[in-house]
């Protein structure tokens, strides 16, 4: 079974051709890209489109890689000891199952997706190099091995925040999504809107691609913050004429604060707008 998108999800053949490979491979895919292109929501409709169950593990810069094998609550075994509960007779009770865990005893093949792992400590993926390449880990407090009944299909995704240790990406098959061109995005926005108008997408695309080219812009909108505009945009019905004279350097974009997240960037676009007008007098 082979990855092409969804009806929700517009995967590039370079996409697809990369989910494939790395299942085939049985590699991790390392996917990269801007936020806000897909990342997270690729492995979502990869175990749509495959008909098999996802299991989210989602990175903090607090999370460790034990937490994604297992955790020993010694204190509540304690506490128990000390009430006198039968359950401190067998230490599994106190073993709390991670994401790998669970994906490893899972009878069926199942997606397992490690979001954003850049966000954790740097010694993070090296953490996990044995686990995710033999499909197995020890439990020390059992003395047991866990070993993956049916090796999961894992996509690890990354926004660059860190460079990731060299041993982590020679085990993985990589992928940087791209940002989608014009044609690409008016494909994803028909998916998400199949009656817009298309002088209305027109002329938010001419007005997006105009933002994102602004020297000096330090937060670029991407592809999620783009549907979310589209959405006001219809459901405030704005006149074609507010939208005609797009240019990013003579106006601001009505409902801004749906593409701009930051006030600098808002303060940029003004100021633009602020010396073109004073040219143009």
């Amino acid at each position: 079974m082979k990855f092409e998108g969804t009806d929700s999800y517009v995967a590039t053949d370079d996409l697809s051709m990369a989910v494939n490979a790395a299942v085939i491979l049985q590699r991790p895919l390392l996917v990269k890209g801007e936020p806000g292109t897909g990342k997270t929501m690729l492995a979502e409709q990869v175990a749509q489109s495959m008909g098999k169950r996802l299991i989210q593990w989602h990175i903090k810069s607090t999370t460790k890689a034990q937490q994604g094998l297992y955790e020993y609550d010694a204190v509540s075994r304690l506490r128990d000891s000390q009430l006198g509960n039968e359950k401190v007779n067998d230490i599994a009770n106190y073993l709390k199952k991670g994401k790998l865990w669970e994906a490893f005893e899972s009878d069926e093949q199942v997606v397992l997706l490690i979001d954003e792992v850049d966000k954790a400590d740097i010694e993070f993926p090296n953490d996990l190099l044995v686990e995710l390449d033999k499909m197995e880990f020890y439990v020390y407090e059992t003395n047991q091995v866990i070993k993956a009944k049916q090796r999961p299909i894992v996509i690890i995704t990354s926004n660059n925040e860190k460079e990731l240790p060299d041993a982590f990406l020679r085990r993985c098959f990589f992928h940087y999504i791209t940002f989608p061109e014009r044609e690409t995005m008016k494909e994803i926005i028909k998916v998400h809107y199949p009656d817009i108008k298309a002088d209305l997408v027109r002329q938010a695309l001419d007005i997006f691609f105009d933002v994102r080219k602004v020297p000096g812009i330090k937060k670029k909108p991407s592809t999620s913050e783009l549907v979310d505009w589209l959405k006001l945009l219809m459901a405030d019905d704005i006149p074609d004429e507010v939208l005609q004279n797009g240019d990013s350097r003579q106006a601001i974009p009505p409902l801004y604060g749906a593409l701009l997240k930051n006030e600098q960037d808002v303060h940029l676009l003004e100021r633009l707008a602020f010396m073109t007008r004073r040219q143009g007098k």
